[in-house]
This record gives structure tokens, sequence and C-alpha cells, in this order.
């Protein structure tokens, strides 16, 4: 589903990413991981032409993105859930999954049913939302444009554990229907289980890919630690 092959990226004249190189089939979910810093939310970035890559191919399900701006990666079926929920605080929680509302079978309805804690508050404006209210529509919202792979970053960040489980169980049947998931988590306790690979990122660079069960903890304490 998505290919992405040593990407570069720069801020100005400042290079954030070295040749990252990553790869996630329908129905899988692939951790990203790292610390703080070091190409996680800017791999995304260009993922999503946001931060366009300098260098190196991007493609979804074998189409080339370059030189896509980020509302067509959106269409052809990119959904992104960005790190700080980035809604727009005006607008209610029905006018949110609206303002996305592509055809095909995530509707807001559907949105409504799996998370049902927006559909009771359909009429609030997002700033008046609690912030766990504020990840679900966050994910609902890239849900109603209907993607063929979901981009989640840090999105059970700050949140209860009750929220938590909530948001976790939803992504859990998102996978089972079968859509492609890139996740980044600092949680890794239950990032890990889920996740059918992981790539790990140090200073812009891959470092690290295979099975979660292959990072032991001197791979955690090396790459992940603090």
């Amino acid at each position: 589903m998505l290919e992405v092959e040593n990407i570069t990226a720069f801020y100005g004249a400042a290079q954030a990413l070295f040749g990252v190189s990553l790869s996630v089939a329908p129905g899988q979910m692939l951790a990203l991981l790292g610390r703080n810093g070091m190409g996680k939310s800017t791999t995304v970035r260009a993922i999503c032409r946001l931060t366009p890559p300098a260098g190196g191919t991007v493609r979804l399900a074998g189409r080339d993105l370059a030189g896509l701006p980020p509302h067509r990666i959106a269409r052809l079926g990119v959904g992104l859930v960005p790190e700080g929920r980035r809604l727009f605080p005006g607008l209610t929680v029905a006018e949110t999954l609206l303002a996305t509302a592509r055809p095909g079978p995530w509707t807001p309805a559907r949105v409504n049913v799996l998370f049902p804690r927006l559909a009771e508050r359909a009429a609030q404006p997002a700033r008046t939302l609690s912030g766990g209210e504020q990840q679900m529509l966050a994910i609902g919202r890239a849900l109603t444009t209907n993607p063929r792979l979901l981009i989640l970053d840090e999105a059970t960040e700050g949140l209860a554990p009750v929220i938590r489980s909530e948001i976790w169980a939803a992504i859990d049947g998102l996978r089972a229907e079968g859509m492609a998931l890139l996740v980044i988590d600092k949680t890794l306790s239950e990032l890990l289980p889920r996740a059918d690979a992981c790539v790990v990122l140090e200073r812009g660079r891959d470092v690290w890919t295979g099975p979660p069960a292959a990072l032991t903890g001197a791979l955690r304490q090396r790459y992940l630690g603090v």
C-alpha cells in the first residue's frame, strides 16, 4: 500500500531526513519508533507532502506521489491524524465530519457508531470537547475521507487510560477490516503487541527494521531509552 524509498527532507538549510525507507502492506500495522526529534513526524509530513521530500520516492498502491499537493494525496487515500489534532475549533462535531466526508463506507453516522461520544456532542464546537473527545474527532475526520492508509501520529498521547483503550480498540477494528496503518505512539506496551513490523529512526535515518518480537531490551535501550 505504501512504499517509501530513501527519502530526504530539509527545513530550510537543515537536513532532517537522510534516506528513510519503509513500507506498509494492506491490513498491516507499522510502528514508526524513535526518541523525540529523530524524524518521525517529519517522515509523516514528507509522505503527505506537507514537507515535500527533497529526494527519494513515495508510492501509494504503486502510484508515485511526487509533485502532488497534500489535498490530492488525501483524495488518493491517505488519511492523517496529526500530532496535536489540529481541529477547526469553531466547527461543531457534525460540521467537522461533514467537511471532510467523501464517498465510501466511512460516513459520519458510522464514525458516531465507532465513537458514541461524538454522537452525543454533535452540536458542540470542537474547542469545547475534552482532549480525548478531540482525538476521537480527529480520527473520525480522517476516516470520513475513506482512506486506504491511515497515519496516526501520537493518537493517544496525554489521554486517560480509559480513553486510550477506546482509541486502541477502534484501531484494532480498522486493522481487522484490512486498513493499512502507520502508527507513531510512545506507549510501547500498547503499540508493539499490535504491530506487525517496526521501523526505528535515529537522527533522521532508519537504523533498525524488523518484527516487534526482535526489538530486544538492548535495542530498546539503545534507540528508544531516555
